[in-house]
């Protein structure tokens, strides 16, 4: 860890920003694609892979993060991550044909992947424990905020501009962070340079990247598809290879040893439980307002821009609240307005006004801001200092893999309940009711929610000897040296 002097509040505002433009880029091709698909003369389902394929390197990428962060400093982890971004950005935005394109999303989303777990970790580092709600409240911010103005944006230029734009507008800013990061950034994180385990890289790569493709591939395909079965199959199954390997290292790449701590994995799971819905209700609102309800795609950007909006004033805020109450009663509040929000989307119908969407997202958004960020931070703060790469590796991940798997099952609900209620005489609109049905499964898990904040506690870091204990535990677990 530096001795060096830095200045705490240039440094996360330097790596929010370049967290921002991150995430930014997970959603900014959505309203792009029929452009794309005009210009190249691809299928739908191939532009599809554009959105796609960012989601899963990401996600492959992310657990590979806490390796990374143990081995390189943070200067050169952060400047490596955005530069790899950049090369991405000018890939895409240059590209003469589908093929490079494609190859620009991926390489975009190798050095993205890198950068919310590592700005999680900084954070937690560099600011005291009193003061971790409201600076991961920021973090909350990009989270929620990012993603729900992509789509906006990406209509508003393609409309007014070419699509290349939305790479050639990034490119600046993504630049200007590099050279700026090489001036501000110091080293904050413990470097233990741990051995490089190609076997652990491999699984962690397969077994997350084919989890998240397989229900990638269920949403498209169907459960039942053959394709989808072998792709789930094999990537659990590496996955389980994956865990029992890093188990039995003294060194893991991914500690899952993390969820030892009670706390942690509660709120893992409560933010696994708040991502899906947003990831969830940021899908179906634009199917039913674009494929039922006629509404442009430039319409359904709008009616997510209040809420996150809301959402991302409201995280600063519900983060210094964190730091003098704790998590449980701002995730038991939260968690309540997101149910009931989410209740009201299960009686969407013909007549339903753009106000009413409008309103109860933002209502939805308010909750979520309130839960996200503090359960997350609560969680963070039972980790001792070692385990601190590893637990935002691993919340991250289990974000991303909740996402994924939820966005393919609610896709699956909303179909399946469409098409077995076409025979039922008293449903009248059978698509309008499957996007019901899906948000009422978002609300039954939102209720879930709030039985398991009863059980968060205001957390801080073990102590010295509490540390050494878990540390004489894992002492025990056979060594694996590669």
């Amino acid at each position: 860890m530096t001795t060096q002097p830095y200045n705490k509040t240039l440094m996360a505002a330097l790596l929010l920003a370049g967290s921002f433009i991150a995430i930014l880029n997970q959603t900014l091709m959505i309203t792009a694609i029929p452009p794309i698909m005009d210009e190249m003369n691809i299928s739908a389902n191939s532009a599809q892979w554009l959105t796609t394929v960012f989601m899963l390197v990401n996600g492959v990428m992310i657990p590979v993060t806490a390796f990374l962060i143990e081995r390189f400093t943070t200067r050169q982890l952060f400047m490596t991550a955005m530069s790899v971004f950049a090369i991405g950005t000018v890939a895409g935005g240059l590209a003469p044909n589908f093929s490079l394109l494609l190859a620009g999303r991926i390489i975009q989303s190798a050095g993205a992947g890198i950068m919310m777990p590592l700005m999680q970790t900084v954070f937690l580092l560099i600011f005291p424990v009193h003061k971790r709600g409201a600076a991961m409240g920021y973090i909350g911010l990009v989270i929620s905020f990012a993603p729900a103005i992509g789509p906006t944006l990406s209509g508003w230029i393609t409309s007014q501009y070419s699509w290349r734009f939305l790479f050639l507008l990034i490119l600046p800013l993504a630049i200007l962070i590099i050279i700026i990061a090489y001036f501000i950034l110091r080293n904050v994180t413990e470097l233990t340079y741990p051995k490089l385990d190609i076997l652990s890289i491999i699984l962690s790569s397969v077994g997350f990247g084919g989890l998240l493709f397989g229900f990638s591939s269920a949403g498209n395909y169907g459960w039942d598809s053959e394709r989808t079965i072998v792709i789930l199959t094999v990537g659990v199954l590496t996955l389980l290879v994956f865990i029992m390997r890093q188990l039995r290292m003294r060194h893991p790449m991914l500690e899952f040893r993390v969820f030892k701590y009670n706390i942690f994995t509660i709120t893992t799971v409560i933010g696994m439980i708040s991502f899906l819905g947003l990831i969830g209700s940021e899908t179906l609102i634009p199917l039913y307002m674009q494929n039922m309800r006629d509404f442009t795609a430039m319409e359904s950007g709008l009616v997510l821009l209040p809420g996150a909006l809301v959402s991302g004033l409201m995280s600063p805020i519900t983060g210094r609240i964190f730091d003098r109450i704790g998590a449980r009663w701002l995730a038991i509040i939260g968690l309540i307005i997101m149910t009931g929000a989410t209740l009201a989307f299960g009686f969407l119908g013909t007549t339903t006004t753009l106000v009413f969407l409008i309103v109860m997202y933002a209502v939805r958004m308010f909750g979520f801001s309130m839960v996200m960020m503090p359960v997350t931070t609560a969680g963070l703060n039972q980790l001792p200092q070692k385990l601190i790469p590893h637990g935002t590796a691993m919340n991250n991940t289990m974000r991303q893999i909740a996402a994924s798997v939820g966005t393919a099952v609610l896709v699956t609900i909303m179909t399946m309940t469409a098409v077995n209620s076409q025979q039922a005489p008293s449903i009248s609109n059978p698509d309008i009711h499957g996007v019901n049905v899906a948000f009422l499964v978002i609300t039954v898990l939102s209720f879930s929610g709030i039985i398991l904040s009863i059980f968060v506690k205001k957390t801080y870091p073990p102590t010295d000897d509490a540390s050494e204990s878990v540390e004489k535990e894992y002492d025990k677990k056979k060594s694996v040296n590669v």
